[in-house]
């Protein structure tokens, strides 16, 4: 059928989510990092996730019934993640990218509507073009005035295993709390680097939520010397650039023979979890107080080992549960962020 291709550097479209994004003669991609700066975020692990469009939307409005889309592959196209269709707000299809790099979404109301793509949360997406009805409109959706949202942490909030990128826990976190997330879940790569604290700091947040330890715990990154110093300095980092919001720190999730196993790192788990909640009692002790913890144990533990497909990340329920554990914390935070609670419990 007749067409109108769209360029995804079209004025009309918004990459809600992105940090920056790459534009090309021949397909655009969504970054988690600012590209253009891409030497002062050192590591291809780190690069690689972070060109993934976890927590990234194109947004605008139009009257297609169709909305499809060309991308050019990457390297690895079977690691690729679903797309998600939102409109006006209510979650709509899911679908793949198919064999031919194209995805579709079909028999949508012919009347004006607003649109969000959900990109996939895990694997390389370039996108080459759009594609709507012949003689369909778009037009620039409004911009999001919702509070700004920002997750910091390793695969666990990459969510590589969520059903869709609409459903891993900042997904529905920010669809419930009806708040604008940028997600920056590094899988593997949550090492408290130096530059990340930075750009977290001058990004706009009117609430961060950060959980680390699993891959310093894996990779030793740091040691019963250096990781409560390197965590007081990210955190406190993070701070200078927002003095007046809540920062919920969510230490490890439940990990079946790590508890008391050291790591690389030379330390167990449960010694990691320790540390991360003696960085927030000293933050807290010296002077902010609104500076919070909640226990990883308390979002997924021992019960929920069945939810570790690996005894490490969790599948599809898993993420679910961690946003019904989540999510209520976080709503207490942003509507009523001066409350001193300190340690946190979900309800």
């Amino acid at each position: 059928m007749p067409e109108r291709t769209i360029r995804p550097n079209d004025p009309a479209l918004r990459w809600a989510g992105a940090i920056t994004v790459e534009h090309t003669p021949h397909w655009s991609r969504a970054w988690r990092v600012p590209h253009e700066r891409l030497d002062l975020f050192p590591g291809d692990g780190l690069r690689n996730r972070a060109a993934a469009a976890a927590g990234v939307r194109i947004c605008f409005a139009t009257d297609s019934t169709t909305i499809a889309g060309r991308i050019v592959p990457g390297d690895a196209p079977n690691e690729l993640s679903p797309i998600d269709l939102v409109v006006d707000g209510s979650a709509t299809a899911t679908t793949a990218v198919i064999h031919d790099d194209r995805f579709a979404f079909t028999g949508l109301p012919a009347t004006r509507k607003n649109v969000e793509l959900w990109l996939p949360q895990f694997g390389e997406f370039r996108l080459q073009h759009l594609s709507l009805d012949a003689g369909a409109t778009v037009q620039a959706a409004r911009p999001a005035v919702a509070p700004k949202l920002i997750t910091y942490g390793s695969s666990i909030t990459h969510c590589r295993a969520a059903a869709s990128p609409t459903r891993t826990w900042p997904a529905i976190l920010a669809r419930t709390l009806g708040v604008d997330l940028t997600c920056l879940g590094y899988g593997g790569q949550a090492h408290l680097d130096p530059m990340i604290a930075r750009m977290i700091r001058d990004l706009p947040a009117d609430i961060i939520t950060t959980c680390f330890g699993i891959n310093v715990y894996g990779g030793g990154t740091f040691n019963t010397r250096s990781f409560l110093p390197a965590v007081l300095g990210f955190l406190t980092t993070i701070r200078d650039g927002h003095p007046d919001i809540p920062i919920l720190v969510i230490s490890p999730i439940y990990s079946p023979g790590r508890e008391d196993q050291p790591g690389a790192s030379g330390m167990t788990l449960k010694e990691i979890r320790d540390h991360v909640k003696d960085a927030v009692h000293l933050l807290h002790h010296c002077g902010d107080p609104d500076i919070h913890l909640l226990n990883g144990l308390d979002v997924l533990g021992p019960e929920h080992r069945d939810r570790l497909f690996d005894n490490l990340h969790p599948d599809a329920h898993g993420y679910e549960l961690m946003a019904d554990k989540i999510t209520p914390v976080v709503r207490q935070l942003h509507q009523a962020p001066r409350l001193k609670m300190h340690e946190l419990t979900p309800p």
